[in-house]
């Protein structure tokens, strides 16, 4: 009987723990899921991040010590010694600014980012007004009326135009919509097959839930820095705030977090990139604005390697992202840009993996507890 009651103590035991870790799992995940919606569905524009403020002080605030910048970027502290890290994400997305407001009612938008002119018309935009959002499409001409030689002309984005409903410019006004008010996507976030999300703003929306994750897990399990995640603004028109975010802090090493590239969509060609999504992180080893560090890429791949996550190595001609300013700032910053693959960037609807997500979480805590002052010290090391 004795042995019989160890034998179904430990079982229940065991199974209690089994409980627990899946309850805490599933509550991890939905965690998750819900703060990937918040932050994608977020409005903010480059120079317009406010929302996007709001919610990172409000997730990071419990874990570390906040300030900021003169450009808006949050930086957020936790630890007092050590090696000063850097671990960055942008708040801003693709936008617009109104610029004018026809005798009709229509409104004309200048544009914030580098977007894809022929994803731009036929949808739907908010326009944030001092009196509250104010909902709007992009208009196209109808095919019925448009000549067949122009059919399949490349889309001018002089020619777009916001339709409010207005039917003239006091209207508009009465709405309160005036020239500088920002615009941004209109997208909601929905849950696809097999654990994928869409939504918008996943450049760099995830990587500014990969930050936050990753600052939880630290804060909780403990690391030889001093951390500074550092959600940074105006990235999309000049990487902005990471100039002025790396000056606040003087980073030994800067991780970037951004959205990955993925070509594993139809129609891709094969020398695009190298991403796709469900490989892991995308860790780009060129791209037109930097080059890493290549001591700290053989760091990060040495890590991936020992818990056991794939990443896909990138080179990418058109693509910028924050190390580019924080490599550059102080004597120099050994940095590298680790990607969250992202199908059908710098339009409305982008598509992200769960698993690439928790794998990049994954991968910057072990890099970050693994950084310590011995290991920074090799990686600033260039003697010969």
């Amino acid at each position: 009987m004795r042995t019989s009651k160890t034998l179904w103590s430990r079982v229940g035991w065991s199974l209690a723990l089994t409980i627990g870790l899946t309850a805490y799992s599933a509550s991890a995940a939905d965690r998750t899921e819900a703060l990937l919606k918040e932050l994608s569905e977020a409005s903010g524009p480059s120079g317009f991040e406010e929302p996007v403020r709001a919610i990172m002080v409000r997730e990071m605030k419990p874990l570390a010590k906040i300030s900021y910048d003169g450009m808006g970027s949050v930086i957020a502290q936790s630890g007092t010694s050590g090696p000063r890290i850097m671990l960055d994400a942008h708040m801003d997305e693709l936008g617009g600014m109104v610029r004018r407001v026809t005798p009709d009612g229509f409104v004309t938008m200048q544009m914030l980012g580098g977007w894809l002119d022929m994803a731009l018309p036929g949808q739907r935009w908010v326009i944030l007004t001092a009196k509250g959002p104010v909902k709007a499409i992009s208009g196209i001409r109808d095919v019925h009326v448009t000549p067949a030689d122009e059919r399949t002309r490349p889309f001018n984005r002089d020619n777009l135009y916001l339709d409010i409903g207005a039917k003239s410019a006091a209207e508009a006004a009465a709405l309160g919509i005036a020239p500088g008010d920002a615009v941004a996507p209109d997208v909601s976030f929905e849950e696809l097959a097999d654990a994928r999300y869409v939504g918008k703003a996943w450049d760099d929306r995830v990587g500014c839930a990969v930050v936050i994750e990753a600052l939880r897990r630290l804060t909780a399990e403990g690391h030889p820095n001093m951390l500074f995640v550092a959600a940074t603004t105006q990235e999309e028109i000049g990487l902005r705030g990471a100039k002025t975010a790396a000056a606040a802090i003087h980073p030994d090493i800067g991780l970037v977090i951004e959205g990955g590239m993925a070509g594993d969509q139809p129609g891709a060609r094969p020398d695009e990139t190298n991403g796709r999504l469900g490989g892991g992180p995308d860790v780009f080893v060129y791209d037109a604005s930097a080059q890493p560090n290549l001591k700290l890429v053989a760091f990060l791949k040495s890590a991936a390697h020992d818990i056991g996550v794939p990443v896909q190595l990138d080179l990418v001609t058109g693509y910028g992202d924050d190390s580019a300013e924080i490599q550059k700032s102080g004597t120099g910053v050994p940095t590298v840009n680790i990607g969250v693959p992202v199908r059908y960037m710098h339009v409305h609807n982008g598509v992200i993996d769960r698993a690439d997500f928790d794998a990049t979480v994954n991968l910057v805590v072990a890099m970050i507890k693994r950084l310590n002052a011995a290991e920074v010290s090799k990686i600033k090391d260039f003697a010969p």
